[in-house]
């Protein structure tokens, strides 16, 4: 019998018209989107910032500039140690019989390094035997901070040199001659110092101003030829070096210059009057100069972070075309770079002759101060704060050193290569990076503002 109710739930009922059936598909493809679609009235909240301690060990194994620098002069310390040992032949001869005895190796390399960098932390920074001395009584306060004291004096001459060569760097120069610059500084220094008689107060400022004076002048010729006749700053620089070297070496023995009392190569003393004032008493040799040298730290970062003219120097410096596009002389600018790194370079040489480090010309009165202030520059990577604290390194490792060579025997000469080895792994820190695994990404950066310190 037939059902007379076609729509009932028999299996013989008709089928569903295609178009029904795919509108009932939509329906329930639309339900299923509202019940899974995110209630967009209810805003996530802000991700919670991370703590600084988190930001501190996020970045502690970092290709920062900070990291770089502590590595490299951990590297710097450890290729030094392996020096010392090789150059030692009291202990590189118990390596001979090593594989029989190795603690005679070990314990005698380690006294020996461990004596050295003591020696070297003593000399530049504290000495615990001086500071107990002075508790007990057989000492004063005078030997306790004579460390500080050598590491000051030897600093501030390369701060004013390590800036000049980083403000020329900064402006697009490469200033090759903060040597001779520093040169002449040091002989109108010291001309003011023993032929003009002035006053105490006044005689200082005259010399001081003498000796920037005659740093402006060895600069403003590299700054002039280079702006007018297109000539290499480098190449002019290097040869104005050799040229105050020898005008120097000339004037000593020249009469009126030369001391009446001897027969070698010595001038006449600066007087006491034109001397820059110690600041521990005469028995330390720290000096008003480092004073000086934190001013003109100042001074020079205030110039390219803050001023017009700074601007115009690190735009030049950048690229000279769009300046020049831009509207800024660059002739103009090139001469004011050299003129000001020649003034700075010229105080840091007037230091050398109205501090306590000398008080008359000798042909070696200015040492290296302009040579080592390149690698200062390098090493504060051309920012003014950055070359006080190299300065103050360089300084600390050569107070040190002198002990290090007087109590442990070791060649001063490893002082040097200290210096060059921190400079060599800092400049490279794609080595530091590779030896120690840090971060590719924070290197990149890392040597991208390198470069724009360039």
């Amino acid at each position: 019998m037939t059902n007379p109710n076609p729509q009932s739930g028999s299996p013989d009922k008709e089928p569903a018209s295609e178009a029904q059936a795919a509108q009932n598909a939509l329906g329930n493809t639309e339900r299923a989107e509202v019940a899974t679609e995110p209630d967009r009235s209810v805003k996530p909240g802000p991700e919670p910032k991370p703590s600084l301690g988190r930001l501190f060990l996020d970045n502690l194994w970092a290709a920062n500039t900070f990291t770089v620098t502590l590595l490299s002069l951990v590297l710097a310390i450890v290729v030094g140690a392996v020096l010392m040992i090789i150059s030692d032949p009291d202990v590189l001869a118990t390596y001979s019989y090593i594989t029989s005895r190795p603690s005679d190796a070990i314990n005698s390399s380690w006294t020996l390094v461990s004596e050295a960098y003591a020696n070297l932390f003593k000399g530049s920074i504290f000495d615990p035997e001086a500071f107990s001395g002075w508790l007990d009584g057989a000492n004063g306060w005078q030997a306790v901070l004579a460390p500080i004291s050598e590491t000051l004096t030897y600093a501030a001459p390369l701060v004013f040199t390590g800036l000049s060569v980083a403000l020329a760097f900064r402006g697009g120069l490469f200033n090759i001659g903060a040597q001779g610059q520093a040169t002449i500084g040091v002989i109108m220094a010291a001309l003011a110092g023993f032929l003009l008689p002035l006053p105490p107060g006044l005689h200082l400022l005259v010399a001081v101003l003498a000796g920037a004076l005659g740093g402006a002048i060895w600069g403003f010729i590299p700054g002039i030829l280079k702006a007018r006749a297109g000539a290499h700053e480098v190449i002019n620089t290097i040869m104005l070096n050799y040229v105050a070297t020898y005008f120097l070496t000339w004037l000593i023995v020249q009469n009126g210059v030369q001391d009446p009392n001897r027969t070698d190569a010595i001038s006449k003393a600066v007087d006491t009057s034109a001397q820059l004032p110690r600041l521990l008493g005469d028995n330390l040799r720290v000096h008003a100069g480092i004073l000086l040298a934190v001013l003109a730290t100042w001074a020079v970062a205030w110039l390219l972070n803050r001023s017009t003219l700074g601007f115009e120097l690190r735009a030049v410096g950048a690229n000279p075309d769009a300046a020049r596009t831009a509207g800024i002389s660059v002739t103009r600018t090139y001469i004011l770079i050299m003129v000001f790194a020649g003034i700075l370079a010229g105080l840091g040489g007037s230091n050398m002759v109205l501090g306590s480090t000398a008080s008359a010309l000798t042909p070696l009165v200015v040492a290296q101060i302009g040579f080592d202030g390149i690698l200062v520059a390098l090493l504060g990577r051309v920012k003014p704060w950055g070359v006080l604290l190299a300065a103050l390194l360089f300084g600390a490792l050569q107070a040190g050193g002198n002990r290090m060579q007087s109590y442990s025997g070791i060649s001063l000469e490893l002082v040097t290569v200290l210096q060059a080895l921190i400079v060599i792994f800092i400049a490279a820190p794609a080595l530091v990076k590779a030896i120690f695994q840090l971060r590719a990404a924070r290197a990149a950066r890392l040597q991208t503002s390198l470069a724009k310190g360039w």
